[in-house]
C-alpha cells in the first residue's frame, strides 16, 4: 500500500507545530525541508545536535522522514552563487543521517541567471550537460563518503530533464548512491502534455528502477509562459508553480492521469512513498482526500 505524505515546508510553523498539523491532518510520513521558524538551515541554523532534536520529534510522532530537501542550483552561472549552492547541498549530505534519513533530493538546475527553474538556451547543450555530469559526480562521491543516496529530481527547463536525459545521467554517474524522484508532471511540455498515457507509460517503463520516492502534484497547459509562484509563506521551491507553457497546480487541479500514474506507481514500487507538493497551507486537505481518493480506487 502506498503512503502518503508531505513536504514540512508548507506549513510556515515552529518544529513542534509542523508536526502538530501533519499528524492532525493524517499523514503517515514527510519530506523534510529544514525550513521552521525555529530552525532553517539555509540561514546556518542547522547543527548536529539541532538535527538530532530534529530527527527525534519525527521519530516521537511515527512520521518516518522519507527524503531530505536540499534544493539548489548546481549550475547557475555566476561562479560565487553556484559554489555556495554546492557547499550547501554538501552541507545537508552530511546533516542527512543526523537527521534519520538516506535521501537528499534536489533538481539539478539552469543556466538562466535570474531563476532556478527557467528555461535558458544553454541547457541543452552538450557543454551544459558535461559540466553538470562533473558536479553531479561530485556530489554523489561526497554523498557516498557519508551513505546517503542523492535522489535527483529532473524538471523540463533544467539541464537534466527529459527520460532521454535521466538515462543518460543513470548510466555515465552508474552509482547506487544516484536514485530519481518519481514526479511524472516534471516531463510534460506543450509538445507532449497532449499524449499524456504514452508518456506515463514511458516513464515508467524506462526509469522505474532508478525511483525511490514519489511526488504528487498536477500539470496542465499554461494561460501564459511566465514563471508562476502562488503567494505563500514558504521557499521559493514550495512557492513555484510551473514556467513555460506547462502549469504545476496541486494535485487533482490539472490534466494529469492520477488513476494511470498510481496504477504504474503501485505495480513498480507497491510501497513508495507519494509526497503532496504544489499548494498552500489551506488547500492540503482537499489534495489529500484526492490523492487518498485515487489510491482507494485503484485499490493501492
Amino acid at each position: 500500500m502506498i503512503p502518503v505524505g508531505i513536504f514540512t515546508g508548507y506549513y510556515p510553523c515552529t518544529i513542534d507545530e509542523t508536526i502538530r498539523r501533519i499528524k492532525e491532518q493524517g499523514f503517515s510520513c514527510v519530506q523534510l525541508d529544514v525550513s521552521f521558524k525555529d530552525c532553517d538551515a539555509t540561514k546556518g541554523e542547522l547543527t548536529d545536535e539541532k538535527a538530532e532534536e530534529i530527527r527525534n520529534k519525527f521519530r516521537d510522532a511515527n512520521l518516518p522522514v522519507v527524503a531530505l530537501s536540499a534544493y539548489t542550483n548546481f549550475v547557475h552561472p555566476d561562479p560565487e552563487k553556484r559554489a555556495a549552492n554546492i557547499a550547501y547541498f554538501k552541507d545537508m549530505i552530511r546533516f542527512a543521517r543526523k537527521l534519520g534519513c538516506g535521501y537528499v533530493a534536489s533538481e539539478t538546475g539552469t543556466y538562466n541567471p535570474e531563476s532556478d527553474w527557467v528555461w535558458d538556451d544553454k541547457n541543452a547543450s552538450e557543454e551544459a550537460y558535461q559540466e553538470a555530469l562533473a558536479i553531479i559526480k561530485e556530489l554523489v562521491a561526497c554523498a557516498e563518503e557519508n551513505g546517503v543516496t542523492f535522489i535527483v529530481e529532473n524538471y523540463i527547463n533544467n539541464v537534466i530533464g527529459s527520460v532521454e536525459q535521466v538515462e543518460r545521467l543513470m548510466a555515465d554517474v552508474n552509482s547506487p548512491n544516484l536514485a530519481l524522484i518519481c514526479d511524472p508532471t516534471n516531463y510534460f511540455t506543450g509538445a507532449n502534455i497532449g499524449n499524456m498515457d504514452a508518456e506515463l507509460e514511458k516513464i515508467f517503463d524506462r526509469l522505474a528502477p532508478y525511483m525511490r520516492i514519489a511526488h504528487a502534484k498536477d500539470c496542465k497547459l499554461a494561460e501564459d509562459v511566465s514563471e508562476k509562484h502562488a503567494d505563500i509563506d514558504a521557499d521559493e521551491s514550495h512557492s513555484f508553480r510551473g514556467s513555460g507553457d506547462v502549469e504545476l497546480p496541486a494535485a487533482g487541479l490539472g490534466s494529469l492521469n492520477y488513476d494511470l500514474y498510481v496504477r504504474l506507481l503501485a505495480k513498480h514500487h507497491p510501497n513508495m512513498p507519494l509526497i503532496i507538493e504544489h499548494l498552500d497551507e489551506g488547500g492540503i486537505p482537499r489534495a489529500k482526500e484526492f490523492v487518498d481518493g485515487v489510491l482507494k480506487n485503484a485499490g493501492v
